[in-house]
Protein backbone atom coordinates (compact mmCIF):
# COMPACT_ATOMS: atom_id res chain seq x y z
CA UNK A 1 0.00 0.00 0.00
CA UNK A 2 3.14 2.54 0.50
CA UNK A 3 4.16 2.15 -2.93
CA UNK A 4 0.22 2.53 -3.98
CA UNK A 5 0.46 5.84 -2.21
CA UNK A 6 3.95 7.31 -3.48
CA UNK A 7 2.59 6.47 -7.61
CA UNK A 8 -0.37 8.41 -6.65
CA UNK A 9 1.32 11.83 -4.66
CA UNK A 10 4.05 11.24 -7.61
CA UNK A 11 1.03 11.80 -10.46
CA UNK A 12 -0.29 14.29 -8.45
CA UNK A 13 3.24 15.94 -7.62
CA UNK A 14 3.80 16.43 -11.56
CA UNK A 15 0.19 17.41 -12.02
CA UNK A 16 0.31 20.29 -9.54
CA UNK A 17 4.21 21.33 -11.36
CA UNK A 18 2.51 21.74 -14.59
CA UNK A 19 -0.05 24.12 -12.93
CA UNK A 20 2.02 26.21 -11.47
CA UNK A 21 3.59 26.53 -14.83
CA UNK A 22 0.10 27.28 -16.34
CA UNK A 23 -0.58 29.73 -13.10
CA UNK A 24 2.20 31.96 -14.28
CA UNK A 25 0.26 32.80 -17.54
CA UNK A 26 -2.21 34.91 -15.18
CA UNK A 27 0.45 36.75 -14.55
CA UNK A 28 0.38 38.70 -17.44
CA UNK A 29 -2.48 40.51 -17.36
CA UNK A 30 -1.78 41.44 -14.00
CA UNK A 31 1.48 43.70 -15.09
CA UNK A 32 -0.51 44.75 -18.47
CA UNK A 33 -3.18 46.33 -16.64
CA UNK A 34 -0.95 47.39 -13.84
CA UNK A 35 -3.39 45.69 -11.34
CA UNK A 36 -0.05 45.48 -8.54
CA UNK A 37 -2.35 44.59 -5.80
CA UNK A 38 -3.26 40.97 -7.51
CA UNK A 39 0.30 39.49 -8.19
CA UNK A 40 0.91 38.34 -4.70
CA UNK A 41 -2.39 36.77 -4.65
CA UNK A 42 -1.36 34.99 -8.15
CA UNK A 43 2.35 34.16 -6.67
CA UNK A 44 1.05 32.38 -3.46
CA UNK A 45 -1.24 30.16 -5.74
CA UNK A 46 2.06 29.37 -7.91
CA UNK A 47 3.70 28.73 -4.54
CA UNK A 48 1.12 26.26 -3.26
CA UNK A 49 0.66 24.26 -6.91
CA UNK A 50 4.85 24.39 -7.36
CA UNK A 51 6.29 24.08 -3.84
CA UNK A 52 3.61 21.02 -2.70
CA UNK A 53 4.18 19.73 -6.57
CA UNK A 54 7.93 19.91 -6.09
CA UNK A 55 7.99 18.17 -2.29
CA UNK A 56 5.37 15.96 -3.19
CA UNK A 57 6.97 14.33 -6.23
CA UNK A 58 11.13 14.84 -5.11
CA UNK A 59 9.77 12.20 -1.90
CA UNK A 60 7.44 9.88 -4.25
CA UNK A 61 9.89 10.29 -6.97
CA UNK A 62 11.36 6.79 -6.93
CA UNK A 63 7.54 5.15 -7.69
CA UNK A 64 7.15 2.88 -10.16
CA UNK A 65 4.70 3.71 -13.45
CA UNK A 66 0.74 3.37 -12.38
CA UNK A 67 -1.81 0.65 -13.35
CA UNK A 68 -4.77 1.71 -13.99
CA UNK A 69 -6.29 1.73 -11.08
CA UNK A 70 -3.60 4.19 -9.80
CA UNK A 71 -4.18 6.53 -12.47
CA UNK A 72 -7.61 6.86 -11.66
CA UNK A 73 -7.12 7.93 -8.14
CA UNK A 74 -4.65 10.78 -9.54
CA UNK A 75 -7.30 11.78 -11.85
CA UNK A 76 -9.97 12.10 -9.41
CA UNK A 77 -7.82 13.18 -6.62
CA UNK A 78 -5.60 15.08 -8.44
CA UNK A 79 -8.47 17.43 -10.00
CA UNK A 80 -10.18 17.56 -6.42
CA UNK A 81 -6.35 19.29 -5.23
CA UNK A 82 -6.14 21.37 -8.20
CA UNK A 83 -9.57 22.82 -7.60
CA UNK A 84 -8.92 23.38 -3.72
CA UNK A 85 -5.59 25.42 -4.45
CA UNK A 86 -7.51 27.48 -7.14
CA UNK A 87 -9.54 28.55 -4.18
CA UNK A 88 -6.96 30.44 -2.74
CA UNK A 89 -6.63 33.16 -5.88
CA UNK A 90 -10.47 34.10 -4.90
CA UNK A 91 -10.51 34.04 -1.15
CA UNK A 92 -7.51 36.16 -0.81
CA UNK A 93 -7.98 38.20 -4.27
CA UNK A 94 -11.92 38.46 -4.54
CA UNK A 95 -12.66 38.13 -0.59
CA UNK A 96 -15.14 34.92 -1.03
CA UNK A 97 -15.60 32.64 1.77
CA UNK A 98 -13.71 29.29 1.70
CA UNK A 99 -16.98 27.35 0.54
CA UNK A 100 -18.19 30.06 -2.51
CA UNK A 101 -14.16 30.25 -3.46
CA UNK A 102 -13.98 26.20 -3.55
CA UNK A 103 -17.31 26.27 -5.78
CA UNK A 104 -16.04 28.78 -8.24
CA UNK A 105 -12.59 27.09 -8.83
CA UNK A 106 -14.32 23.43 -8.97
CA UNK A 107 -16.71 24.92 -11.88
CA UNK A 108 -14.08 26.32 -13.28
CA UNK A 109 -11.29 23.81 -13.83
CA UNK A 110 -14.43 21.55 -14.47
CA UNK A 111 -15.26 23.49 -17.16
CA UNK A 112 -18.82 24.14 -16.15
CA UNK A 113 -19.37 27.74 -15.67
CA UNK A 114 -22.11 27.71 -12.85
CA UNK A 115 -20.62 31.04 -10.87
CA UNK A 116 -20.99 32.58 -7.07
CA UNK A 117 -19.70 36.17 -8.63
CA UNK A 118 -22.74 38.09 -9.47
CA UNK A 119 -21.02 40.91 -10.95
CA UNK A 120 -17.62 39.46 -13.34
CA UNK A 121 -17.83 42.35 -15.06
CA UNK A 122 -16.69 44.31 -11.77
CA UNK A 123 -13.67 41.90 -11.24
CA UNK A 124 -10.19 42.92 -11.80
CA UNK A 125 -8.51 41.95 -15.07
CA UNK A 126 -6.75 39.36 -13.43
CA UNK A 127 -9.44 37.91 -12.20
CA UNK A 128 -11.22 37.94 -15.13
CA UNK A 129 -8.51 35.85 -16.93
CA UNK A 130 -7.73 33.47 -14.17
CA UNK A 131 -11.67 32.10 -14.38
CA UNK A 132 -10.97 32.12 -18.50
CA UNK A 133 -7.94 30.10 -17.86
CA UNK A 134 -8.94 27.54 -15.66
CA UNK A 135 -11.49 26.89 -17.78
CA UNK A 136 -9.08 27.02 -20.81
CA UNK A 137 -6.55 24.34 -18.82
CA UNK A 138 -9.64 21.99 -17.90
CA UNK A 139 -11.34 22.02 -21.03
CA UNK A 140 -8.35 19.50 -22.26
CA UNK A 141 -7.81 18.09 -19.15
CA UNK A 142 -5.15 18.56 -16.43
CA UNK A 143 -4.11 15.07 -17.28
CA UNK A 144 -3.76 15.52 -20.67
CA UNK A 145 -1.65 18.58 -20.06
CA UNK A 146 0.78 16.80 -17.84
CA UNK A 147 1.26 13.86 -20.32
CA UNK A 148 2.53 16.83 -22.76
CA UNK A 149 5.55 17.24 -21.08
CA UNK A 150 5.45 14.27 -18.19
CA UNK A 151 5.00 11.13 -20.80
CA UNK A 152 7.56 9.09 -21.73
CA UNK A 153 7.28 5.97 -24.28
CA UNK A 154 7.10 2.93 -22.59
CA UNK A 155 5.99 4.31 -19.50
CA UNK A 156 2.07 4.57 -18.26
CA UNK A 157 1.26 7.60 -20.19
CA UNK A 158 -1.66 6.01 -21.90
CA UNK A 159 -2.93 4.63 -18.24
CA UNK A 160 -3.34 8.46 -17.07
CA UNK A 161 -4.80 9.40 -20.46
CA UNK A 162 -7.51 6.58 -20.37
CA UNK A 163 -8.31 7.60 -16.96
CA UNK A 164 -9.13 10.92 -18.29
CA UNK A 165 -11.62 9.34 -20.54
CA UNK A 166 -10.23 10.07 -23.78
CA UNK A 167 -9.45 6.93 -25.32
CA UNK A 168 -9.62 7.72 -28.68
CA UNK A 169 -5.78 7.74 -30.82
CA UNK A 170 -5.44 10.42 -33.44
CA UNK A 171 -2.12 8.86 -34.07
CA UNK A 172 -0.13 5.39 -33.08
CA UNK A 173 1.86 7.52 -30.48
CA UNK A 174 -0.10 8.54 -27.59
CA UNK A 175 2.66 11.53 -27.09
CA UNK A 176 1.93 12.54 -30.52
CA UNK A 177 -1.92 12.18 -30.24
CA UNK A 178 -1.67 14.91 -27.15
CA UNK A 179 0.32 17.36 -29.06
CA UNK A 180 -2.09 17.14 -32.12
CA UNK A 181 -4.65 17.79 -30.12
CA UNK A 182 -3.15 20.95 -28.06
CA UNK A 183 -2.26 22.35 -31.42
CA UNK A 184 -5.78 21.73 -32.59
CA UNK A 185 -6.92 23.44 -29.42
CA UNK A 186 -5.06 26.23 -29.58
CA UNK A 187 -5.56 27.16 -33.49
CA UNK A 188 -9.48 26.84 -32.49
CA UNK A 189 -9.10 29.37 -29.39
CA UNK A 190 -7.21 31.97 -32.06
CA UNK A 191 -9.86 31.66 -34.39
CA UNK A 192 -12.43 31.95 -31.86
CA UNK A 193 -10.82 34.85 -30.52
CA UNK A 194 -10.53 36.40 -33.83
CA UNK A 195 -13.76 35.49 -34.74
CA UNK A 196 -15.61 37.04 -31.90
CA UNK A 197 -13.43 40.10 -32.07
CA UNK A 198 -14.46 40.41 -36.21
CA UNK A 199 -18.36 41.13 -35.27
CA UNK A 200 -17.79 43.70 -32.85
CA UNK A 201 -17.07 42.15 -28.87
CA UNK A 202 -14.06 43.86 -27.48
CA UNK A 203 -10.94 42.39 -27.83
CA UNK A 204 -10.21 41.34 -24.05
CA UNK A 205 -14.40 40.00 -23.86
CA UNK A 206 -13.51 38.04 -27.02
CA UNK A 207 -10.07 36.91 -25.53
CA UNK A 208 -11.93 35.67 -22.84
CA UNK A 209 -14.59 34.47 -24.10
CA UNK A 210 -12.97 32.57 -27.26
CA UNK A 211 -10.79 30.63 -24.34
CA UNK A 212 -13.80 29.88 -22.49
CA UNK A 213 -16.15 29.23 -25.81
CA UNK A 214 -14.02 26.89 -27.30
CA UNK A 215 -13.34 25.18 -23.99
CA UNK A 216 -17.20 24.58 -23.58
CA UNK A 217 -16.56 26.57 -20.29
CA UNK A 218 -18.77 29.15 -20.15
CA UNK A 219 -17.38 31.75 -17.43
CA UNK A 220 -18.00 35.42 -19.11
CA UNK A 221 -16.35 38.82 -17.86
CA UNK A 222 -19.92 40.74 -18.07
CA UNK A 223 -22.80 40.36 -15.66
CA UNK A 224 -25.31 38.80 -17.98
CA UNK A 225 -23.29 36.57 -20.47
CA UNK A 226 -23.95 36.97 -23.80
CA UNK A 227 -26.99 38.25 -23.01
CA UNK A 228 -25.42 41.51 -22.27
CA UNK A 229 -24.47 42.24 -25.78
CA UNK A 230 -27.95 42.17 -27.25
CA UNK A 231 -26.18 41.57 -30.48
CA UNK A 232 -27.27 38.95 -32.76
CA UNK A 233 -24.24 38.54 -34.60
CA UNK A 234 -22.30 37.59 -31.48
CA UNK A 235 -24.61 34.89 -30.74
CA UNK A 236 -24.35 33.66 -34.20
CA UNK A 237 -20.84 33.42 -33.97
CA UNK A 238 -20.97 31.57 -30.30
CA UNK A 239 -22.87 28.69 -32.08
CA UNK A 240 -19.83 27.46 -34.29
CA UNK A 241 -17.73 27.75 -31.44
CA UNK A 242 -19.31 26.15 -28.85
CA UNK A 243 -20.42 23.27 -31.31
CA UNK A 244 -16.76 23.21 -32.45
CA UNK A 245 -15.96 22.77 -28.40
CA UNK A 246 -18.47 20.04 -28.19
CA UNK A 247 -16.90 17.68 -31.70
CA UNK A 248 -14.54 15.36 -30.93
CA UNK A 249 -10.51 16.01 -31.51
CA UNK A 250 -10.41 13.16 -33.72
CA UNK A 251 -13.30 14.46 -36.25
CA UNK A 252 -11.39 17.85 -35.70
CA UNK A 253 -7.91 15.60 -36.87
CA UNK A 254 -9.88 14.73 -39.97
CA UNK A 255 -11.20 17.94 -40.83
CA UNK A 256 -7.79 19.66 -41.11
CA UNK A 257 -6.71 16.63 -42.73
CA UNK A 258 -9.27 17.40 -45.96
CA UNK A 259 -11.22 15.09 -45.11
CA UNK A 260 -14.07 16.60 -44.84
CA UNK A 261 -16.69 13.41 -45.83
CA UNK A 262 -15.08 11.69 -42.81
CA UNK A 263 -15.83 14.20 -40.17
CA UNK A 264 -19.72 14.60 -41.42
CA UNK A 265 -19.79 10.97 -40.79
CA UNK A 266 -18.30 10.79 -37.57
CA UNK A 267 -21.77 9.26 -35.72
CA UNK A 268 -20.83 11.73 -32.82
CA UNK A 269 -20.79 14.73 -35.17
CA UNK A 270 -23.97 13.65 -36.79
CA UNK A 271 -25.89 13.14 -33.67
CA UNK A 272 -24.76 16.24 -32.31
CA UNK A 273 -25.60 18.20 -35.49
CA UNK A 274 -29.07 16.54 -36.27
CA UNK A 275 -29.85 17.15 -32.31
CA UNK A 276 -28.88 20.81 -32.56
CA UNK A 277 -31.55 20.88 -35.39
CA UNK A 278 -34.17 18.75 -33.85
CA UNK A 279 -33.45 20.19 -30.20
CA UNK A 280 -33.82 23.76 -31.30
CA UNK A 281 -36.81 23.73 -33.10
CA UNK A 282 -38.74 21.55 -30.26
CA UNK A 283 -37.69 23.84 -27.65
CA UNK A 284 -38.52 26.91 -29.69
CA UNK A 285 -42.44 25.29 -30.13
CA UNK A 286 -42.18 25.17 -26.32
CA UNK A 287 -41.31 28.52 -26.26
CA UNK A 288 -43.74 30.04 -28.50
CA UNK A 289 -45.81 31.17 -25.69
CA UNK A 290 -43.05 33.09 -23.79
CA UNK A 291 -42.22 34.87 -26.68
CA UNK A 292 -45.28 35.18 -29.03
CA UNK A 293 -42.78 35.37 -32.45
CA UNK A 294 -41.38 32.12 -34.04
CA UNK A 295 -38.18 34.20 -35.16
CA UNK A 296 -37.17 35.57 -31.01
CA UNK A 297 -38.59 32.07 -30.12
CA UNK A 298 -35.93 30.20 -32.30
CA UNK A 299 -33.33 32.88 -31.37
CA UNK A 300 -33.36 32.67 -27.85
CA UNK A 301 -34.32 29.03 -27.40
CA UNK A 302 -31.70 27.74 -30.74
CA UNK A 303 -29.28 29.22 -29.08
CA UNK A 304 -29.97 28.07 -25.36
CA UNK A 305 -30.20 24.56 -26.90
CA UNK A 306 -26.73 24.48 -28.42
CA UNK A 307 -25.27 25.65 -25.32
CA UNK A 308 -26.65 23.41 -23.36
CA UNK A 309 -25.96 20.39 -25.66
CA UNK A 310 -22.42 21.51 -25.90
CA UNK A 311 -22.26 22.12 -22.24
CA UNK A 312 -20.67 25.61 -22.52
CA UNK A 313 -23.04 27.51 -20.80
CA UNK A 314 -23.09 31.04 -22.41
CA UNK A 315 -26.76 32.64 -21.90
CA UNK A 316 -28.86 34.95 -24.13
CA UNK A 317 -32.20 34.17 -21.96
CA UNK A 318 -34.16 33.92 -18.72
CA UNK A 319 -34.32 30.24 -18.51
CA UNK A 320 -36.97 31.14 -15.12
CA UNK A 321 -39.11 32.40 -17.17
CA UNK A 322 -39.53 29.33 -19.35
CA UNK A 323 -42.07 27.14 -19.03
CA UNK A 324 -41.35 23.69 -17.25
CA UNK A 325 -41.44 21.79 -20.45
CA UNK A 326 -38.88 24.20 -21.92
CA UNK A 327 -37.02 23.59 -18.77
CA UNK A 328 -37.36 19.70 -19.34
CA UNK A 329 -36.14 19.81 -22.54
CA UNK A 330 -32.88 21.74 -21.75
CA UNK A 331 -32.33 19.63 -19.19
CA UNK A 332 -32.27 16.50 -21.03
CA UNK A 333 -29.67 18.45 -23.72
CA UNK A 334 -27.60 19.32 -20.58
CA UNK A 335 -27.82 15.50 -19.36
CA UNK A 336 -26.93 14.14 -22.84
CA UNK A 337 -24.10 16.76 -23.61
CA UNK A 338 -21.68 16.41 -26.62
CA UNK A 339 -19.04 13.90 -28.16
CA UNK A 340 -16.45 12.04 -26.07
CA UNK A 341 -13.11 13.23 -26.78
CA UNK A 342 -14.34 16.62 -26.82
CA UNK A 343 -14.72 19.05 -24.56
CA UNK A 344 -17.72 18.94 -23.25
CA UNK A 345 -19.70 17.60 -20.45
CA UNK A 346 -22.47 14.98 -20.05
CA UNK A 347 -23.28 11.78 -20.42
CA UNK A 348 -21.64 11.93 -23.77
CA UNK A 349 -23.18 11.60 -27.72
CA UNK A 350 -21.55 7.62 -27.84
CA UNK A 351 -23.11 6.47 -24.77
CA UNK A 352 -26.63 7.95 -26.07
CA UNK A 353 -25.62 6.33 -29.71
CA UNK A 354 -24.64 2.82 -27.82
CA UNK A 355 -28.11 2.73 -25.45
CA UNK A 356 -30.08 3.42 -28.88
CA UNK A 357 -28.16 0.79 -30.91
CA UNK A 358 -28.37 -1.75 -28.40
CA UNK A 359 -32.02 -1.21 -28.04
CA UNK A 360 -32.56 -1.89 -32.20
CA UNK A 361 -30.04 -5.14 -32.15
CA UNK A 362 -32.34 -6.30 -28.97
CA UNK A 363 -35.52 -6.47 -30.63
CA UNK A 364 -33.94 -7.19 -33.73
CA UNK A 365 -32.92 -10.80 -31.88
CA UNK A 366 -35.96 -11.02 -30.68
CA UNK A 367 -37.45 -10.87 -33.86
CA UNK A 368 -35.18 -12.35 -36.31
CA UNK A 369 -35.16 -15.89 -37.10
CA UNK A 370 -33.14 -17.78 -34.31
CA UNK A 371 -30.04 -18.96 -36.70
CA UNK A 372 -29.66 -15.45 -38.38
CA UNK A 373 -26.65 -14.01 -38.42
CA UNK A 374 -26.17 -10.55 -36.64
CA UNK A 375 -24.00 -7.75 -37.91
CA UNK A 376 -23.18 -5.38 -35.53
CA UNK A 377 -22.45 -2.20 -36.84
CA UNK A 378 -21.13 1.41 -34.93
CA UNK A 379 -20.22 3.70 -37.42
CA UNK A 380 -18.03 2.11 -39.89
CA UNK A 381 -16.42 -0.27 -37.30
CA UNK A 382 -18.15 -3.74 -37.24
CA UNK A 383 -18.26 -5.34 -33.86
CA UNK A 384 -18.46 -8.38 -32.34
CA UNK A 385 -21.53 -9.98 -30.69
CA UNK A 386 -19.23 -9.52 -27.41
CA UNK A 387 -17.57 -6.59 -27.93
CA UNK A 388 -21.02 -5.18 -28.76
CA UNK A 389 -22.94 -6.31 -25.29
CA UNK A 390 -19.49 -4.95 -23.90
CA UNK A 391 -19.89 -1.60 -25.49
CA UNK A 392 -23.47 -1.45 -24.47
CA UNK A 393 -22.96 -2.57 -21.20
CA UNK A 394 -20.81 -0.43 -20.17
CA UNK A 395 -22.42 2.77 -21.70
CA UNK A 396 -25.47 0.98 -19.04
CA UNK A 397 -23.67 1.31 -15.84
CA UNK A 398 -22.14 4.59 -16.32
CA UNK A 399 -25.33 6.45 -17.80
CA UNK A 400 -27.03 4.38 -14.75
CA UNK A 401 -24.58 5.68 -12.02
CA UNK A 402 -25.06 9.43 -13.60
CA UNK A 403 -28.16 9.19 -12.99
CA UNK A 404 -28.39 8.24 -9.92
CA UNK A 405 -25.81 10.96 -8.48
CA UNK A 406 -27.83 13.55 -10.27
CA UNK A 407 -30.84 12.11 -7.94
CA UNK A 408 -28.91 12.62 -4.88
CA UNK A 409 -27.89 16.37 -5.97
CA UNK A 410 -31.43 17.22 -7.05
CA UNK A 411 -32.79 15.46 -3.26
CA UNK A 412 -30.21 17.33 -1.15
CA UNK A 413 -30.66 20.79 -3.05
CA UNK A 414 -34.70 20.28 -2.22
CA UNK A 415 -33.74 20.05 1.61
CA UNK A 416 -30.82 22.81 1.38
CA UNK A 417 -32.93 25.38 -0.20
CA UNK A 418 -36.55 25.12 -0.38
CA UNK A 419 -36.48 26.67 3.53
CA UNK A 420 -35.51 29.32 2.39
CA UNK A 421 -37.01 32.06 2.04
CA UNK A 422 -34.56 33.30 -0.79
CA UNK A 423 -35.20 30.19 -3.14
CA UNK A 424 -39.43 30.44 -2.69
CA UNK A 425 -39.88 31.05 -6.19
CA UNK A 426 -38.03 28.40 -7.33
CA UNK A 427 -39.68 25.02 -8.62
CA UNK A 428 -38.53 21.02 -8.75
CA UNK A 429 -37.46 21.97 -12.88
CA UNK A 430 -35.72 24.83 -11.46
CA UNK A 431 -33.56 21.96 -9.21
CA UNK A 432 -33.38 19.71 -12.13
CA UNK A 433 -31.82 22.64 -14.22
CA UNK A 434 -28.95 23.53 -11.80
CA UNK A 435 -27.92 20.06 -10.84
CA UNK A 436 -28.12 19.00 -14.46
CA UNK A 437 -26.48 22.06 -15.13
CA UNK A 438 -23.72 21.12 -12.41
CA UNK A 439 -23.26 17.51 -13.48
CA UNK A 440 -22.97 18.16 -16.77
CA UNK A 441 -20.60 20.71 -17.00
CA UNK A 442 -22.43 23.10 -18.03
CA UNK A 443 -22.92 26.57 -16.32
CA UNK A 444 -26.47 27.34 -17.47
CA UNK A 445 -28.54 28.79 -14.38
CA UNK A 446 -32.05 29.80 -13.16
CA UNK A 447 -30.42 31.84 -10.74
CA UNK A 448 -30.30 29.45 -7.60
CA UNK A 449 -26.45 29.34 -7.99
CA UNK A 450 -25.24 31.88 -5.58
CA UNK A 451 -23.48 32.96 -2.62
CA UNK A 452 -26.24 32.77 -0.11
CA UNK A 453 -26.45 29.10 -1.13
CA UNK A 454 -26.27 26.72 2.57
CA UNK A 455 -23.03 25.07 2.39
CA UNK A 456 -24.71 21.81 2.08
CA UNK A 457 -25.80 22.82 -1.20
CA UNK A 458 -22.64 24.04 -2.31
CA UNK A 459 -20.67 21.17 -1.47
CA UNK A 460 -23.22 18.99 -3.20
CA UNK A 461 -22.99 20.84 -6.29
CA UNK A 462 -18.99 20.60 -5.83
CA UNK A 463 -19.81 16.80 -6.10
CA UNK A 464 -22.07 17.41 -8.72
CA UNK A 465 -19.34 19.40 -10.56
CA UNK A 466 -16.13 17.12 -10.01
CA UNK A 467 -18.51 13.87 -10.44
CA UNK A 468 -19.45 14.55 -13.99
CA UNK A 469 -16.08 15.82 -15.13
CA UNK A 470 -14.57 12.48 -14.30
CA UNK A 471 -16.99 10.38 -15.17
CA UNK A 472 -17.87 8.49 -11.81
CA UNK A 473 -15.97 5.65 -12.32
CA UNK A 474 -12.70 7.22 -11.24
CA UNK A 475 -14.00 8.63 -8.07
CA UNK A 476 -15.35 5.39 -6.90
CA UNK A 477 -12.46 3.49 -7.45
CA UNK A 478 -10.73 6.06 -5.16
CA UNK A 479 -13.52 5.97 -2.29
CA UNK A 480 -13.69 2.18 -2.42
CA UNK A 481 -9.73 2.19 -2.02
CA UNK A 482 -10.08 4.65 0.72
CA UNK A 483 -12.59 2.37 2.26
CA UNK A 484 -10.30 -0.81 1.81
CA UNK A 485 -7.11 -0.12 1.68
CA UNK A 486 -5.16 -3.47 1.93
CA UNK A 487 -7.47 -4.48 -1.58
CA UNK A 488 -4.35 -4.99 -4.04
CA UNK A 489 -3.94 -2.83 -7.15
Amino acid sequence: MKSSLKIVFKGIGLIFAVIAGATCVALIPAIYFREWNMILGILVTIALYGGIGAIVYQVCKEAPEPKLKHAMIIASLGWLLVALMGSVVFMLLAGMDFWSSFFESMSGWTGTGLTMIANPSQLPATLQFWRSLMEWIGGVGVILLTLVIIARPGTGSFTLYKSETREEKIKPSIISTVRTIWWIYLLYTGLSIALFYSVGMPLWHAINHGMTGIATGGFSVVDNSIASYENPLIELAALPIMLFGAIAFAAHYNLLRGRVKRFFLDPQTKALLILTVVGALWLSMENFSVYEEASTSLRYSGFQLVSGLTCTGFQTADILAWNPGSKIVLAFAMILGGAAGSTAGGIKLFRGILLAKGIGWRFRRMFAPPHGIYRYKLGNKLLSPEEAMDEVGEAAIISFLWVIFLMIGIIVLVHSLLPLEIFVDYGIEDILIEVCSAQGNVGLSVGITQQSMSVSAKIMLIINMWVGRLEIIPILVMFRTLIRPKVKF
